[in-house]
């Protein structure tokens, strides 16, 4: 079996948000906050390749994929730090702030409406270990790119704490 790991050195901030419809039948009060994050994301998406190129400011996104849950959608992101999440969150030049500031004003006057929910996970480098065999490669490789997994242990446990030589 051909097996991979994340290629990506150092520590990674894994962000999940999503969204609960509490009133399915009232679209006009949930569908800005589901329309939003396909917006953020994609702005998100042409400044990672910008940067690529040199021609803007990396915001830390390193890649994010949408799921569908029982719940609602909820999305997976990844970042190379707090920091870089926390200044595109508060940045008016973003996207995020002016659909945070929509969110809270339908939480105000519909309260029950819709839900959101996020949580953050600061990783350090040495708690991350990854396999993708046979070119099953989703997450944090995809994000990332991969590497042969033999370059960071033969099993998790080794990969778990190591860098890539």
């Amino acid at each position: 079996m051909h097996q991979l790991t994340h290629a990506h050195e150092g520590d990674v901030v894994v962000f999940n948000i999503g969204m609960t419809v509490h009133k399915p039948h009232r679209p006009d009060l949930w569908g800005p906050v589901f329309t939003a994050m396909p917006a953020m994301l994609a702005e998100l998406g042409r400044n990672r390749a910008a940067a690529e190129r040199g021609e803007a400011e990396d915001l830390g996104f390193l890649g994010g994929w949408t799921l569908m849950g029982r719940r609602g959608p909820w999305v997976v992101q990844y970042w190379r730090s707090t920091e870089h999440l926390y200044r595109y969150a508060s940045s008016a030049d973003a996207r995020h702030l002016p659909a945070w500031k929509r969110f809270n004003a339908v939480a105000r006057t519909h309260p029950g409406a819709v839900g959101i929910w996020h949580e953050t996970f600061a990783v350090p480098a040495s708690g991350i270990e990854t396999l993708y065999g046979n070119g099953a490669v989703i997450g944090l490789g995809q994000a990332t790119g991969t590497i042969e997994a033999t370059r960071r242990g033969r099993g998790a446990r080794e990969r778990l704490s190591s860098t890539t030589s």
